[in-house]
């Protein structure tokens, strides 16, 4: 899943690809992994980057699923007694 919070948050303080690697001691192409989706960061590289950023974990790395609505049954429902 592509992390576009983290491409945003970077782009609101005009900051490039380049410039965040350098600030938490990566190189370019793991901050383009990681936008893209292709690469997990550590928890360590992740707190680095919510600091430069000046953002939350919750933030950058927080993905809100949707979750289709299951109807569920009652067990009683299956249940002849």
């Amino acid at each position: 899943m592509k992390n576009l919070k983290l491409k945003s948050a970077r782009a609101e303080l005009d900051m490039s690809q380049a410039e965040l690697a350098q600030a938490v001691g990566v190189t370019r192409q793991t901050i383009n992994l990681i936008e893209s989706g292709e690469y997990n960061p550590t928890i360590k590289l992740c707190i680095a980057i919510c600091k430069v950023l000046r953002k939350t974990l919750d933030q950058i790395f927080w993905f809100e699923e949707e979750v289709p609505v299951v109807e569920q049954k009652s067990i009683y429902g299956r249940i002849n007694l």
